[in-house]
């Protein structure tokens, strides 16, 4: 049985979330063998944004009452999140987190461990009601498993049918076409797209071996699993990427997470983190 895990917070992004989650049942074509646990966290507010440290001792009063207020808003949501989920006919759980916003970071990596894929929104985007950048980065880099983002209020497909794998020649990009293997056996589609900036002999034969192991490993043949070598001259991959994903019509794309520090991402910029920002389809990401 499939583990799948969404992460919920009770906001209107939860149904866009779970509209993906339905998409990935569908894609997999076997519902009576998925298991959907929503991971709700409630996150609990930072006593120096509720009341400055000045205030002392009154401050601790007030804080325990803003507290107590978001823990029965929060029964109030998975109340609802257990009903949401019980419509959907497949095996379902929700587990409740609840902590300041730095600690749900590492208790979501935690859980997402014995999850087999994770799903959440893009961050960094500006237009999520909350960000959870770190949630997501921590699932990411510190789970061990794959994370399916969506775009904020993007639409879920029926299927995820058009598979777009992101390829370079490393260990992020293996371990995201690994995760990804349950919907790509299932996809009619699956285009590998891959940058070089010259003749890269090396890329290409890795290329036509991971096409061929993709031919062996699920029933597509030779005209589904196609290989769109991208060459840049003084173009960024990001581009590249997206505007493949746009002339192919891909529905899912899939790529390596972070493939340098994500923290040099961050301040020198990044492929993993440009896709992220600016993709308006389905990202499935691995480190």
């Amino acid at each position: 049985m499939m583990d799948l895990m969404v992460h919920l917070d009770g906001s209107a992004e939860d149904e866009v979330r779970l509209a993906h989650a339905r998409t990935v049942i569908a894609s997999l074509g076997a519902p009576s063998v998925t298991r959907l646990i929503g991971l709700f966290t409630n996150a609990l507010p930072e006593f120096a944004t509720v009341m400055p440290i000045e205030a002392g001792a009154a401050a601790v009063s007030v804080v325990a009452d803003i507290e107590d207020q978001v823990r029965r808003e929060g029964d109030n949501i998975e109340k609802a999140l257990n009903e949401r989920l019980a419509s959907y006919g497949v095996p379902y759980e929700v587990r409740r987190l609840e902590a300041r916003p730095a600690g749900l970071a590492r208790l979501a990596a935690r859980q997402a461990r014995w999850a087999d894929l994770f799903i959440a929104t893009c961050p960094y985007r500006g237009d999520a009601e909350q960000d959870w950048g770190d949630l997501v980065e921590a699932v990411l880099t510190e789970s061990g498993r794959g994370v399916l983002l969506a775009p904020p209020g993007g639409h879920a497909p029926e299927k995820f049918d058009r598979i777009l794998i992101g390829w370079r020649d490393c260990r992020q990009a293996t371990r995201a076409v690994a995760e990804a293997m349950p919907l790509i056996a299932n996809a009619h589609q699956t285009d590998i797209v891959y940058a070089f900036t010259r003749e890269d002999e090396a890329t290409d034969r890795s290329a036509e071996d991971l096409a061929a192991h993709l031919r062996r490993q699920t029933a597509q043949g030779p005209g589904q699993v196609a290989i769109h070598p991208v060459k840049l001259d003084a173009g960024v991959a990001t581009e590249a990427l997206l505007d493949e994903s746009e002339r192919l019509g891909a529905n899912l794309m899939v790529m390596g997470g972070y493939g340098q520090s994500r923290w040099l991402e961050w301040f020198m910029g990044g492929t993993t983190r440009d896709v992220i920002t600016q993709t308006d389809r389905a990202l499935l990401l691995a480190h």
